[in-house]
Formats: C-alpha cells, structure tokens, sequence
C-alpha cells in the first residue's frame, strides 16, 4: 500500500503547487480533484494537463485517482455544490447526460495522466422518483461510461456515502455485482463505513478486489466530519491489517476536503500518524 493525499484539500492553491506540498509531505501519490477551481474537465486545457504531468514528473510521485465526485464547476462555484448533482442517477435526462459526459472527460483526463482510477458516486435520492427508478437510471449510465472507461484502460471506482442513493456496503457490492464490469469496482472509504457502523472485515473482505482505490480521514463519535488522522476514534491498525489480508496494494489517500484553511498542515500530520502503517510492512 501507498500514501496519497488528495488535492481538494488545496482548493486554495493551483494543482501543481498542491502536488509540491504533498509531495513534499512525504506522500507517493495524489488524488486530483476533477472540479472547480481544479481540473474541472470542461474549462482544462491541453496545456493545463501538461503542467500537471510536469508537476507530477518533477516530484516523482503519481496521480492516483482522480476524484469525479463533485460538479463545482458545474454551479459555476469555486467548490461547494448540491450533494454531488447532478448525478449518473439523475431523474432529469439533460442533467443526467451532462454527468455522463463530464465521467467521460474524467476519464480521458486520467488516462493521459496515467492515472489508473476515477472515483465517483451515484449522486442522491432525488424526491418523487424511487430509488429502484434511480438505480436504473444509474445502471444505464454506467453501462456507457464503464465502455469507455474499458476502452481508455482506466478503472472506474464508487464511493458509497450516507444519504445517498447507493450508501451501504452491501449496496455497492450488489450493483458491482450486477454490472459485471471489470472495470468497476469499489473507491472505498472507511471512514463512511466507520460512521455507518460497518465492520471493517466485513468491508473489506467482501470487496475484496473489487477495491480499486482508498479514502481514509479520521472520525469522531460517529459524526461524518473528516478529521486529521489521530484526532478521531477510528482504528487505522484494523483498516491496515484487513487491506493487507485481500492484498490491498494500491494508494490510500487521505482526503482532508474539511482542512482547505491549512492543508500543507494537515497533510503533514497525517502522514506522521500513517507512516508506521506503510513503512512496518503493515506486520502490526
């Protein structure tokens, strides 16, 4: 397993000055937010990409996801927006189509920055269209970004999330399951799981290598609010072992959206708190 740390908590700086101080902290990767004022895919330049690609050569670490999460930008918003909307599950046709193709741009973006991963969620439970009716809407999305995405050799990874549409563990792992793409899988982040009160080893193990990539902040007494490493209640010991027993062996990025006032900060102590995880050979 490597560490990476996400660029949303640098909405403040440019994407190649946030790789600098990550890279600088001590981290192998980064994750780079596909969004305002970031690599909003519909506003990025070929030439802004390959400021990217030459930040990420001059560190000598690598892009490890790339977090399609959000739609910023498309709010025309600097970075706060309406609970990831509109989704791949949108009961609006237009607005579904919108992030269809925003996946797709995500998707090329990450192949030209060799990146393996894009993350993204299923957006919400929208009133007045039941969740069946949405997760067919969603389905169907899928279906044509995954083919693309298998077309770009890159993997595509969803977040589950309290409050929305696809939220639980068992969920992700029944649509990965009826979707039956190669290149979907899980972007799992335990610190959702810690708040919804799911075992790690249940987790862990029945995504096993359906896990493409991984999140992990800290969290305090249940409350879905990503803290620093350290300054919460989550066992990260029990996070590392039970990567290691499905032979996890990709980036784990510590995602810190919550610490744009001090990021550099941030990143620092949380890689202080993490080191001995990677470094120990995760023999804990």
């Amino acid at each position: 397993m490597k560490p990476s740390f996400s660029t949303n908590a640098f909405v403040r700086f440019s994407v190649p000055e946030a790789i600098e101080a990550i890279a600088g902290a001590g981290y192998e990767g980064v994750e780079i937010l596909a969004d305002a004022p970031h690599l909003f895919p519909f506003t990025t330049s070929d030439s802004d990409l390959e400021r990217v690609a030459r930040a990420l050569e001059k560190t000598g670490i690598r892009a490890a996801n790339i977090n399609a999460n959000t739609a910023a930008g498309y709010y025309g918003q600097s970075f706060w927006e309406p609970l990831f909307e509109p989704s791949l599950a949108n009961p609006v046709e237009e607005a579904r189509r919108w992030r269809i193709e925003y996946t797709k741009k995500c998707i090329d973006m990450a192949h030209l920055l060799s990146c393996p991963n894009v993350s993204i969620t299923s957006g919400r439970m929208v009133p007045g269209t039941r969740p069946e009716k949405s997760l067919e809407f969603l389905k169907q999305s899928l279906y044509e970004v995954l083919a693309h995405a298998s077309g770009k050799g890159v993997r595509v990874g969803m977040e589950y999330e309290p409050g929305l549409l696809v939220e639980r563990f068992g969920e992700l792992k029944e649509l990965i399951d009826v979707v039956g793409s190669d290149c979907f899988g899980a972007n799992l982040d335990l610190g959702h799981s810690h708040v919804l009160g799911e075992p790690p080893r249940e987790v862990v193990s029945g995504l096993g290598d359906r896990i493409f990539h991984v999140h992990l902040e800290d969290i305090r007494a249940g409350k879905h609010y990503h803290l620093v490493p350290g300054e919460g209640d989550m066992d990260f010991g029990v996070i590392f072992r039970e990567l290691a027993a499905v032979s996890y062996a990709g980036f784990v990025t510590v995602e810190l959206y919550t610490c744009c006032d001090a990021p550099a900060d941030a990143a620092g102590r949380a890689f202080s708190h993490l080191q001995r995880f990677f470094d120990t050979g995760h023999q804990l």
